[in-house]
C-alpha cells in the first residue's frame, strides 16, 4: 500500500481512513489560498479567478468526496457532479478547483447558492434544472503518488494530462505564461462572471491553508445609503453597515455590508450612527425584513442562510439618510459579490441619488469562449 499523508489545518477531527479511501492524500484538506495584490505579479503563470464554490475532490475508485474550502459536506448537493467526475478523471484523484453554475454565457452565483438544500428531493430537482460545472485548476495526488511537494510546473502539466479526455461538465482552467495576455483576461473575462485573476509561482508547492498565491480583482466605488447596522460578536460596537441602492421602482434595496474595521473604529462608528436611531421600524423600507414574503421583488437583509440556518440576521434599523462610499469589486445579480470596503462618508451626497444608474457595467464576454 502507498504511503498516505494527510494535509490540512492542525488539529482536523477524525481518524485518517474514517472515509476508507486508500489515498496518499486524506480529507480534510484545506485549500491553499491567495493575498490580494493591486496588480498582477509575472510569477510565469497566470490563471482567470473563477467565481463559485472552492470545492477538494476526492476520488477512489466509485467513491467521490467533495471538500469544500471550510471542510463543510459538499457531495450530498451535487449528484450529478459525482456522475461525471466518475466518467472524466482518473480512478485516484485529487483535484482542487471550483463549482460553478453556467447559466447562458455567464457564471451564475446566485443559481449556485440555491443549490444548498436541506431536502433530498430539491437536491435531486434541482440537478437537472441548473447542473453544475467543475473547473479543475491543480492536483493534490494521483494514483499513489502525493503532489502536494511537487512544484506547480510539475502538478499542473500532470493536471493537462489527467483531464486531458475529459468532457463537459468537467474543465481544465487556461493558464498562461504571458502577462500582456493574463492582463488581457482580467479585463475582458468579467463580462463572462469571472472576478479576476490568480498568479501562482511555478517552482511554489501546494501549501494548505497558507496564502502562497496571488489575486487581482477588479476595484470600484458606489455611493451607498445606510439603512441599518449589525452588533459585532463581541459585544457593543458595529459589525457590519448595511447599503442600500435605489432601484428605478424607487425602493431602497438592500445590496451588501460593508464590515471590514478595527475595533476602535467600530466603537466611534456607534457614536456616528446614534442620532439615525430614532426611527420607527413599520416605517423603515425594510420593516418586513423578517417576513420571508416580503422579500419576494424587494432585496432586504434577513433571508435565511443556506448555510447556517440559525443565524441571527437581526439587524438595527437606521433613519435612510447617511450615504457612505464603499469600494467593491463586481456585482453578482443586483448584489455586492463580496464585502464592501468603507472609504469615507459622503455628506455632499443625496441618498435619493444613490441608486444603481452608477454602477459601472462590465463588457459583455462569452464565458464559452474563457473555456476555450
Amino acid at each position: 500500500m502507498p504511503r498516505r499523508t494527510r494535509v490540512g489545518t492542525a488539529g482536523d477531527p477524525g481518524p485518517i481512513d474514517s472515509l476508507g479511501m486508500e489515498l496518499p492524500v486524506l480529507p480534510p484538506v484545506s485549500p491553499m489560498l491567495a493575498k490580494s495584490v493591486k496588480e498582477i505579479p509575472d510569477l510565469g503563470h497566470t490563471e482567470p479567478k473563477w467565481d463559485g464554490f472552492r470545492t477538494i475532490v476526492f476520488r477512489d475508485g466509485d467513491e467521490v468526496v467533495l471538500g469544500s474550502r471550510n471542510e463543510r459536506p459538499m457531495t450530498r448537493y451535487f449528484p450529478e457532479l459525482v456522475e461525471a467526475i466518475l466518467v472524466s478523471t482518473p480512478e485516484k484523484c485529487v483535484l482542487d478547483g471550483e463549482i460553478v453554475v453556467i447559466t447562458g454565457e455567464r457564471l451564475d452565483f446566485d443559481a449556485l447558492q440555491q443549490r444548498i438544500h436541506p431536502a433530498d428531493s430539491r437536491v435531486r430537482m434541482l440537478a437537472e434544472q441548473t447542473p453544475v460545472s467543475f473547473i479543475g485548476f491543480d492536483l493534490l495526488a494521483l494514483g499513489p503518488d502525493d503532489l502536494t511537494g511537487r512544484p506547480l510546473r510539475e502538478r499542473r502539466a500532470r493536471l493537462e494530462d489527467a483531464l486531458a479526455p475529459a468532457e463537459a461538465p468537467i474543465h481544465l482552467t487556461r493558464a498562461t505564461a504571458d502577462l500582456a495576455e493574463a492582463t488581457q483576461w482580467f479585463e475582458t473575462f468579467e463580462g463572462a462572471g469571472l472576478d479576476g485573476v490568480v498568479a501562482k509561482p511555478l517552482d511554489g508547492t501546494y501549501q494548505p491553508n497558507k496564502r502562497t498565491m496571488f489575486k487581482v480583482k477588479h476595484e470600484r466605488t458606489a455611493d451607498c445609503v445606510v439603512a441599518g447596522f449589525r452588533w459585532h460578536k463581541t459585544g457593543d460596537v458595529v459589525g457590519s453597515l448595511l447599503l442600500g441602492l435605489y432601484g428605478d421602482d424607487g425602493v431602497l434595496h438592500h445590496v451588501g455590508v460593508s464590515a471590514s474595521f478595527p475595533m476602535a473604529r467600530r466603537k466611534s462608528l456607534l457614536d456616528e450612527l446614534e442620532p439615525y436611531r430614532d426611527v420607527d421600524l413599520s416605517e423603515h423600507p425594510w420593516g418586513a425584513w423578517a417576513d420571508q414574503e416580503a422579500h419576494a421583488g424587494k432585496r432586504m437583509p434577513g433571508a435565511v442562510s443556506r448555510w447556517n440556518a440559525k443565524k441571527d440576521l437581526s439587524f438595527v434599523p437606521l433613519r435612510p439618510e447617511l450615504v457612505v462610499e464603499v469600494a467593491y469589486d463586481h456585482m453578482e445579480g443586483d448584489r455586492f459579490r463580496h464585502t464592501a470596503q468603507f472609504r469615507r462618508w459622503r455628506p455632499d451626497r443625496e441618498p435619493a441619488s444613490c441608486t444603481y444608474a452608477q454602477l459601472e457595467e462590465p463588457v459583455t464576454y462569452r464565458l464559452s469562449d474563457v473555456l476555450g
